[in-house]
């Protein structure tokens, strides 16, 4: 058999091709060690330190479950409480918030998680989490609830207490 010149480019590229599959095959087939990295790589946290939001996400290497809810990290303070912001779609979103401020409202205005605009009773909330309802294009609007029963007084004047679950859902 007289090896040409194409022959012989074209066995070293097969051979090449055979090497890096093997070398590909055995390196996903190796176990990593158990770091601190990888143990992150199930968790998602964003810090809010001194205006700077610091976000540790790495994604899974193995399956990924989508059930498993979003749990993010924000503030920093002495009390801690759930806050929860459902869309309209219903796609939930949850918050640990760490704060020392002495209401909800100004806990989330501090951490820019919630906007709106003055009226007679108090801050209406238009926005929560970058997220819009505006009543008078599609007559939604952000309801308030604290753990888990709709609230009678607005998110500026409810006081902060350690472990109670606040949240906002889009409602029409």
């Amino acid at each position: 058999m007289k090896l040409t010149g194409k022959k012989i480019k074209s066995m070293l590229l097969c051979m090449m091709l055979t090497m890096a599959m093997a070398i590909t095959a055995v390196g996903c087939g190796s176990k990593t060690e158990n770091t601190t990295d990888t143990q992150k790589n199930t968790e998602i946290s964003i810090v809010n330190t001194e205006s700077t939001v610091e976000t540790e996400a790495v994604a899974e290497t193995e399956s990924v479950d989508a059930a498993v809810a979003q749990e993010i990290i924000l503030g920093e303070g002495s009390v801690k409480f759930t806050f929860i912001v459902v869309d309209a779609d219903g796609n939930e979103t949850n918050f640990v918030v760490s704060t020392d401020k002495e209401t909800v409202g100004d806990a989330l205005l501090e951490l820019n998680l919630i906007e709106g605009e003055e009226g007679d009773y108090g801050l209406y909330v238009k926005t929560v989490n970058g997220i819009t309802a505006d009543y008078d294009t599609d007559h939604t609007y952000w309801a308030f609830y604290v753990n888990g029963e709709y609230s009678n007084t607005g998110v500026d004047s409810t006081p902060v207490n350690e472990g109670d679950t606040y949240e906002f859902k889009v409602e029409k």
